[in-house]
């Protein structure tokens, strides 16, 4: 019974769906979805019982931009005995244990799925007990994969394992972060989370170094220029609206009160982000505009999405970029992801190298 368990934000279950049934195909592997509006999952179930393997394998996470977190679902079981849940669930697991670095218990990401957090909790420690006591399993910091409970209800669970090293490093995929009171804004949380998600702790201590310069377009209030500045960057603020004084003080801050869709660098930057609310193919063709002509080494910025269709959307708009910089021989790495602090947008990761 092998399948891809897949969560994603509530109401985004069709676009999580529909692109792990497009990125399959791809690689030769075919398979039907199963997705419930606002269920904050979707489940891939290939037609060949050794393909979800493959696919969970092969298949790099960082390309799915809706998918939060997946793991290898072993089974899904709806009938879990209130009074001995570990049983029926170690031995579903037992046959495909080998060395496990961590055991995550989790819960969809819904009203009704948070009320199952307090089952999570208790429950971890009777069966961690249980799978070294009857499996013979020790946890190993070694251990290249994690367990994966997920409880859907109170007698219901899907259990299953996932590769640490090709999936979010946080249950669920949610990073538990934290606004700190002198954030000018909540938006500073996006940023936050982009770089928790796109690159390794090493990697963003050299991407964010002192001295750095960098453009915030859209910047006002300031929750990402913010972000730059406790990496103690110097950041050229472009924006009509007014920017938090107390981030102004800091003396980093260069405020332009100018329209974002018409500033030109004086010289390139290090960074260029962006955050503005409009139109995603009006911001993506700004973000070509800067890359192309080579205004900015690296990007982050966010794409707000239609209604419908944003999956299409956003594959359009991420094809476009991706013609304009081969069209101009520029290369590049590009990562897309809809992170837990987006809403209705995704944010996106842009190195020309």
């Amino acid at each position: 019974m092998n399948f891809i368990f897949l969560y994603c934000r509530p109401g985004f279950e069709n676009e999580c769906a529909a692109e792990i049934q497009d990125v399959a195909a791809t690689l030769n592997i075919q398979g039907y979805c199963k997705a419930k509006e606002k269920a904050s999952y979707a489940s891939f179930h290939p037609h060949q019982p050794d393909d979800a393997l493959q696919l969970i394998e092969s298949l790099p996470f960082k390309k799915l931009i809706f998918t939060r977190q997946w793991f290898m679902a072993v089974n899904l079981i709806s009938t879990l005995p209130v009074n001995d849940r570990v049983t029926p669930l170690l031995n579903t697991i037992k046959p495909h244990i080998n060395s496990f670095k961590e055991i995550v218990y989790e819960h969809l990401d819904t009203n009704d799925g948070k009320a199952l957090s307090a089952l999570c909790k208790s429950f971890a420690n009777p069966f961690n007990k249980a799978l070294v006591k009857n499996v013979n399993c020790k946890l190993t910091e070694k251990g290249a994969q994690r367990i994966h409970i997920c409880f859907l209800s109170s007698t219901a669970a899907a259990i299953g394992y996932s590769y640490i090293n090709n999936s979010a490093p946080w249950p669920m995929g949610i990073p538990r972060l934290r606004l700190a009171k002198n954030a000018p804004s909540r938006s500073a949380l996006k940023l936050d989370e982009a770089m928790l998600s796109f690159f390794s702790r090493d990697k963003v201590n050299s991407y964010f170094q002192s001295g750095m310069k960098a453009v915030d377009l859209g910047a006002a209030p300031g929750g990402w220029t913010w972000q730059l500045v406790k990496y103690n960057m110097y950041v050229t603020a472009i924006d009509n609206g007014p920017m938090n004084a107390d981030l102004m003080d800091t003396g980093l801050v260069t405020h332009k009160k100018h329209d974002a869709f018409y500033y030109k660098p004086e010289s390139t930057v290090d960074w260029m982000v962006c955050d503005i609310v409009d139109k995603p193919s009006k911001v993506a063709n700004l973000m070509q505009t800067w890359l192309v002509n080579q205004w900015c080494k690296k990007t982050i910025f966010n794409l707000k999405l239609p209604m419908k269709k944003r999956y299409a959307e956003v594959t359009k708009i991420l094809n476009e970029l991706n013609s304009a910089l081969s069209e101009q021989n520029i290369k590049y790495s590009l990562i897309c992801k809809q992170l837990y602090h987006d809403r209705e947008e995704v944010t996106v990761f842009i190195e020309t190298l």
